[in-house]
């Protein structure tokens, strides 16, 4: 199996495959996706996650999110919300060494009760009571 960091699977537009991009940031298809079109937004300068960002590779990414939502919902109406998300190291379950963002569409009834949404990286804080 093909080590996905060596090279950065994200580094290559060309390799990756772009359903859109722009200066600074592309986006592509998930290959394991979570759920049907499931997107990734990646800047293309090599950088390790988030917090490595510069504000316009920030509003780069940001842009392609808006783009590529867009696209998905004209695409498929039965999307009705989004997760948004990042993983930043190896315990948070990064497993390519390179930023990214991963745009998560949501169907009613994708799962039984979506209470907690990313919540559920660590299932038993996905589910709480309201003290409120």
């Amino acid at each position: 199996m093909r080590d996905p960091n060596n090279p950065c699977l994200f580094c290559n537009v060309k390799d990756t495959g772009s359903n859109h991009e722009n200066e600074l940031a592309y986006s592509s298809y998930d290959t394991y996706p979570v759920s049907k079109l499931h997107c990734l937004i990646i800047p293309k300068r090599h950088i390790k996650d988030y917090f490595d960002l510069t504000k316009e590779e920030l509003i780069a990414c940001n842009s392609l999110v808006r783009i590529v939502k867009d696209e998905i919902i004209k695409k498929d109406e039965t999307v009705k919300g989004f997760n948004l998300g990042t993983n930043i190291g190896k315990v948070s379950g990064q497993s390519i060494m390179h930023c990214h963002f991963h745009l998560i569409p949501r169907r009613d009834g994708d799962v039984e009760n979506p209470q907690g949404g990313v919540r559920s990286v660590i299932p038993n804080r996905q589910h709480y009571n309201r003290k409120i």
